[in-house]
């Protein structure tokens, strides 16, 4: 549980968009634990052999986002669902690399999406491919590509979404049960 106060978050958020090179230094310890949770909720879905840890994962999500930070974040919430969507994207530049130095290794594994299931509690799932069918679906439709990435991988509530998102929980909720009931029937090939 987080004990920094949202507003000394969102303060130094705002600083670190505007350019200001000390807000950077002093941003990382404020999210850090947060980060290395949702770094470690991300690898716990990875195949057993997987050589990227936590912590490498979190400095590297962390410089790719300060690097990009002139978009600015609206708040704490807005900031890990962005570190989220970086630390997946880093897993599957790293998981496609490794596919490509195997050549193609590894067996599909299926994927099943339940109701509140984050990354983590999957055992075994091929990232790429799960990546793969939500590149499809951000094709179809962005809203719901965008709550299941969220949801899925940044593990955020319902009520977090919908602030990030600037929609409804029941906006949210529905669009979370339509994209559930189609990346079902997309992994379930």
């Amino acid at each position: 549980m987080n004990t920094i106060p949202n507003a000394q978050v969102t303060l130094v958020l705002d600083r670190v968009a505007r350019g200001e090179g000390s807000a950077a230094a002093e941003l990382l310890p404020l999210v850090y634990e947060e980060l290395r949770r949702l770094a470690q909720g991300q690898l716990r879905g990875q195949s057993p052999g997987h050589t990227l840890q936590a912590t490498a994962l979190v400095h590297e999500a962390y410089l790719k986002m300060v690097a990009h930070a002139e978009s600015g974040w609206q708040n704490r919430a807005h900031f890990l669902a962005v570190a989220a969507t970086a630390m997946r994207q880093i897993l599957m530049n790293h998981a496609r690399d490794k596919r490509a130095d195997k050549r193609g290794g590894g067996a599909r594994v299926r994927v099943t999406l339940a109701e509140g299931q984050a990354a983590e509690d999957i055992p075994d799932f091929d990232p790429l491919e799960l990546d793969d069918v939500l590149t499809r679906l951000a094709g179809l439709d962005r809203v719901q590509s965008r709550v299941v990435e969220l949801r899925f991988f940044a593990g955020l509530s319902v009520e977090e979404i919908a602030h990030v998102m600037e929609i409804s929980p029941a906006t949210v909720k529905r669009e979370w049960r339509a994209a559930r009931a189609w990346l079902n029937a997309e992994l379930n090939r």
